[in-house]
């Protein structure tokens, strides 16, 4: 793991959230408990500060990012940031799933317990109501949870990343 202070601010990462070694975590990051950081992700926190809650996910290839002097980017508990999407200078709020491959831009917020499809594109400030699957490009809403098959995928992968690191600690 790349694990580097930069402009005098260094990642805080508990002991109990799993790092891949070629996982990159860079400036003003602070990570909540249980997290899971995989193959090849960044998260760099060099022009502005990210935030991570608790028992977050960032998979293999996602890059998080945030945009200097305007947006931090913000990431609340139980969330999935699937693999190869890019989180940028955004709030992302408590029981997410964003799918792989989707992008979420600058000064957008996602509102609890919504999905962001697979390869989607939320545009710069889309507010994501909670409840909601949004999907396409531009993203937009197609589902309510409520109405959903997928009412359960946001708890269940979460639980399984949290089970997959626990695999990589020993």
């Amino acid at each position: 793991m790349l694990n580097k202070s930069i402009r005098g601010f260094t990642p805080q990462i508990p002991e109990d959230c799993y790092v891949a070694e070629n996982a990159t975590i860079v400036g003003d990051v602070v990570f909540g408990k249980q997290c899971s950081i995989w193959f090849n992700a960044v998260v760099r926190g060099d022009v502005n500060s990210i935030r991570i809650g608790d028992k977050v996910n960032i998979q293999d290839g996602a890059v998080i990012h945030c945009t200097y002097k305007k947006h931090p980017t913000i990431i609340g508990n139980n969330v999935s940031i699937g693999h190869n999407a890019l989180v940028h200078g955004c709030e992302i709020h408590d029981n997410v799933l964003v799918g792989m491959g989707a992008i979420v831009m600058d000064g957008c917020v996602v509102e609890s317990n919504s999905i962001i499809a697979a390869g989607a594109v939320l545009t710069q400030g889309t507010r994501v109501e909670s409840g909601s699957i949004y999907a396409g490009v531009p993203a937009k809403k197609v589902k309510s949870m409520a109405d959903s098959i997928f009412s359960n995928e946001i708890d269940r992968i979460v639980n399984n990343y949290t089970l997959y690191s626990s695999w990589y600690k020993d």
